[in-house]
């Protein structure tokens, strides 16, 4: 079974290069989509001075258009280029959306679409033996600025490794007890 068209918005992109991890998508999914709209928010970033990856000069990554217009979400609190990694899921059915956002997220579901975001693709990469642990290149992406609260990664380690950590304790990451 061949995989699925996966298609990834703005901020896993930027954390994973970040990080030092962006191959990873190549990895586990060969031949990546994100919309145009995306360039176009990484574009604003190195206007700023911020380490963006240079997704054009990327071999396995395809920049691709929206066909209908019609089909990209006009909600105001989401970005542009999570209504285009939505739509192109709509045009595109059976795709693996990846994004980090709780609200293209609800919509997702919404629309009954598959979607992970940047932790699912640590989480697979592990599962796969592309990273002995994921708990590092967590701290890595929260000293770049990722938004990742306590409770969300230590749902992902219990969710995924039955326990709080991989190293079996009973610390969060941020070092406070959980019990």
């Amino acid at each position: 079974m061949p995989n699925p068209q996966v298609i990834v918005n703005t901020s896993p992109l930027l954390y994973l290069h970040q990080v030092g991890y962006l191959e990873l998508l190549q990895r586990l999914y060969s031949q990546i989509l994100t919309p145009s709209a995306v360039i176009e928010e990484l574009a604003i970033g190195k206007n700023k001075g911020i380490d963006v990856p240079n997704i054009q000069a990327i071999e396995w990554i395809s920049i691709t258009l929206v066909k209908s217009v019609s089909l990209i979400p006009a909600i105001i609190d989401l970005g542009q280029g999570e209504a285009e990694v939505l739509a192109l899921g709509l045009e595109n059915p059976g795709s693996l959306l990846i994004f980090d956002d709780q609200l293209a997220r609800r919509i997702a579901n919404l629309y009954r679409l598959k979607y992970s975001g940047t932790l699912g693709v640590l989480v697979k990469a592990k599962q796969q033996g592309y990273l002995s642990s994921v708990a590092p290149v967590i701290a890595k992406l929260r000293h770049q600025g990722m938004w990742l609260t306590d409770k969300v990664v230590n749902e992902l380690f219990v969710t995924w490794y039955g326990s709080i950590g991989e190293h079996k304790s009973t610390k969060s990451l941020s070092g406070k007890r959980l019990n």
